[in-house]
């Protein structure tokens, strides 16, 4: 299974004191994270979040492709000054989760390993990071939930919109009643082009291609399906891979983007423990090239209590809550979480707006998330936070599953094309 990657840097394992050895009070008490995925969301959101935690140090780092890791040990290294060497590197996440000197997981791969890995890390008895989406099927996203809640570990979602101010006053305005009673919600968010080669090309010997397939039907490696193998591996790690748009490692932007968005409407419409009732809308899938995930897409979800949530790419990127009193819309603004990030024709949109100023003047008297503060667009911060106060995160895992259900709910209600 391991072959391709044979030929890859050895391993290095240096002697970590985890957390819990220390105590709770220890002056140096800092949990251990270990990185796991080192590619563009890892290089370029997660490790740098981690990075300006405070109470925590990336100590290890893992990747399937040897270039990555050893990218990310540098990168890790040169942050804190220290020598690549100290950087536990490891091809199989199993060496990194099997140590006891490691407190946390962060997992920022591709979007068939986010699961298992999580339940897997969980039982070892590590806290837990994880990019969005939570899972590739309604039924593991079950199984990692549980998991979470059987073993009692901290868990947080790279859901970081639920760190930034305007998401948070926007949906604390919402449940408190500003726009009273909400009627209807829109989506918006962009779909993925089609292309990609079809042609095979031989594995590189940097790259362990079959344990990257993971569970997934073993087939042929070109370049397009994977990552960017550019001899220059800032720019490869930067680009956009193509496994986001090949449907066996994920469903495309309905979860890419969508889990984003509609974690906001459950957040604001306080549905994080339910779901939707009914599914109905279209969509189109790429044919002819490698690319095989939505295009334009148009989705109902209606809500048990008969709210309508419409997601579709016509609208701008972001989430209108429509009520009784007018609407408010929420989005990014002009930011981006990456820069590679697709954009949305058009002029920027407002983080923050209404259809009556007053709607959204003032702060809210909702409050969202009693546990311990933490500042806003420190969202890795919280799982520090979260873990040392023993208190669920921001966003945990059955929050987590239920935003994802809700997505992979709408890419069934695509493919069937009729109600559910």
């Amino acid at each position: 299974m391991h072959g391709a990657a044979a030929a890859g840097t050895a391993l290095v394992f240096p002697v970590i004191v985890p957390a819990r050895v220390l105590g709770r009070d220890a002056p140096s008490n800092t949990l251990n994270i270990a990185q796991i995925g080192c590619g563009r969301i890892g290089l370029t959101m997660d490790v740098p979040g981690f990075m300006r935690a405070n109470g925590a140090r990336i100590v290890a780092a893992c990747d399937l492709d040897s270039r990555r890791l050893e990218g990310m040990r540098q990168t890790v290294a040169r942050h804190y000054k220290t020598s690549v060497d100290s950087i536990v590197g490891a091809r199989d996440f199993h060496d990194l989760i099997s140590r006891a000197d490691i407190d946390i997981v962060s997992i920022s791969t591709p979007d068939h390993w986010h699961a298992q890995i999580a339940i897997e890390a969980a039982f070892a008895g590590k806290h837990v990071y994880m990019q969005k989406p939570a899972s590739l099927t309604i039924r593991e996203g079950r199984l990692f939930a549980n998991a979470i809640a059987e073993t009692g570990r901290t868990f947080l979602l790279g859901s970081q919109q639920r760190s930034w101010e305007q998401f948070q006053k926007a949906c604390a305005f919402v449940r408190e009643g500003r726009l009273g009673k909400v009627t209807s919600i829109e989506v918006g968010l962009p779909g993925d082009p089609g292309g990609g080669s079809t042609k095979e090309m031989p594995v590189p010997e940097c790259l362990d291609y079959d344990f990257w397939l993971g569970s997934t039907p073993k087939v042929f490696y070109t370049e397009d399906r994977v990552h960017s193998q550019n001899a220059d591996l800032r720019k490869a790690i930067n680009s956009r891979p193509g496994w986001l748009r090949c449907e066996q490692f994920g469903a495309g932007m309905i979860t890419g983007w969508g889990s984003h968005h509609l974690d906001i409407v459950h957040w604001g419409m306080g549905w994080e423990k339910i779901g939707p009732k009914y599914v109905e809308g279209k969509g189109v899938f790429h044919t002819g090239g490698l690319w095989d995930v939505h295009g334009d897409y148009d989705i109902t979800l209606t809500y048990p209590d008969g709210t309508p949530v419409r997601v579709w790419d016509k609208f701008p990127n972001g989430v209108r809550f429509i009520g009784e009193k007018g609407w408010m819309f929420v989005s990014r603004g002009a930011a981006k979480a990456t820069a590679s990030d697709p954009a949305m024709a058009g002029r920027p949109l407002k983080a923050l707006d209404a259809s009556d100023p007053t709607l959204i003047a003032g702060k809210p008297s909702v409050v969202l998330y009693p546990n311990p503060a933490t500042k806003p667009g420190r969202h890795h911060q919280n799982l520090i936070d979260s873990i040392r106060a023993n208190v669920p995160s921001e966003v945990p895992a059955e929050t987590a599953h239920r935003s994802c259900s809700a997505c992979l709910l709408s890419w069934i209600g695509m493919k069937l094309g009729r109600r559910l």
